[in-house]
């Protein structure tokens, strides 16, 4: 037990800024469901990176990361840091060479008024249930 316990105070984090990342799809969920997501993770993170791949007629998932993130900085939750763009190599079983796709990773910040907004956010949803409710 001792060993164990040495060993994980030896260990040393590489990376103390490590992001929460969320990789957008193109068919697998609605454009909403992202935006919900990035905002409960936010909630917890101070940063999130969200991330897509696309190629050919498939770069819908690049276009959904970044109408996320529009949807999320222009509403105020979140503030944009940083935009990499590259392309990443892909091997594929049928293929001799392997296939390039591009790649967009959008790392966003939380505002100073984010705990705010999603206050408001809460008690409107709560109000609008009780509303319901006395109907």
């Amino acid at each position: 037990m001792e060993g164990v316990t040495n060993a994980v105070n030896g260990l040393s984090i590489n990376n103390p800024r490590k992001k929460y990342r969320i990789q957008v799809s193109n068919t697998k969920k609605p454009l909403f469901f992202y935006v919900n997501l990035a905002k409960r993770h936010m909630q917890v993170h101070n940063e999130i990176e969200l991330s897509a791949l696309g190629m050919g007629k498939l770069f819908a998932a690049i276009a959904t990361t970044v109408s996320v993130a529009e949807i999320l900085k222009n509403s105020g939750f979140a503030t944009v840091k940083q935009i990499l763009t590259s392309t990443v190599d892909i091997k594929d079983d049928y293929r001799v060479r392997p296939l390039q796709k591009a790649k967009i990773s959008i790392l966003l910040g939380k505002t100073e008024e984010f705990d705010e907004l999603m206050a408001a956010a809460a008690a409107e949803a709560s109000g609008g249930a009780q509303g319901d409710e006395q109907n």
